[in-house]
């Protein structure tokens, strides 16, 4: 049986969880992605299915209660593997991989393909939104204390095809409680979305 622990992972429990799970996850997004695009006879996907069925079966002889939630390092680092958009467990994030430089601003570089379309061949409106709100956030909380969204607005300047992304974000200013964000999403062609934000710390963080 697996030693799971629940809190305070030291780096080699990061490590050694990842390497068990961040690969079932990009499994899952490979079957996802198979099972949109897949024109297979009817025998062959209820083979499949019975298949998966099995697979799913398995993984529930032991899980947890609920969502995953907020795991903390040693080192302080938080852990958010199910988040929708940054969740290297979550199979439904494409997954976006932040960094942040030395001026605050935070960007990745990604890829959203069949799973996370909307008009043909594009990006789903509220995929690009979910992206950005996420981005801003983490740019809006350099110190690792969370602020949420209180209002974003998001601008769509143009359809964003399928396939290669960047996204990038960053705070333009506080007042008091509230923390202003400016973020935008781009293809080869330049930015295609772009959005502000306004995000709020919390009260049990407040002075």
């Amino acid at each position: 049986m697996l030693d799971f622990p629940t809190e305070d992972w030291s780096a080699e429990d990061l490590a050694r969880l990842r390497g068990i799970y961040e690969p079932l996850a990009e499994s899952v997004r490979a079957l996802v992605d198979a099972t949109i695009r897949t024109e297979a006879d009817a025998e062959t996907v209820a083979a499949v299915k019975a298949e998966i069925d099995q697979a799913v079966s398995r993984l529930r002889e032991r899980q947890i209660d609920g969502a995953f939630g907020a795991r903390h390092t040693t080192a302080g680092e938080t852990v958010a593997w199910g988040n929708a958009v940054v969740g290297v467990r979550n199979a439904l994030a494409p997954p976006v991989a932040t960094r942040r430089d030395e001026s605050g601003r935070v960007s990745a570089d990604f890829h959203l393909g069949a799973a996370y379309e909307g008009p043909p061949g594009h990006v789903h409106g509220g995929v690009s939104a979910l992206i950005l709100d996420h981005l801003l956030g983490e740019a809006a909380s350099p110190d690792r204390k969370p602020r949420f969204t209180g209002s974003i607005t998001v601008r769509y300047l143009r359809a964003t095809p399928l396939g290669a992304q960047h996204v990038e974000a960053v705070r333009t200013r506080s007042d008091g409680v509230k923390t202003y964000c400016t973020g935008t999403i781009s293809d080869a062609g330049g930015v295609t979305v772009e959005a502000e934000g306004v995000f709020i710390t919390p009260r049990w963080l407040r002075d």
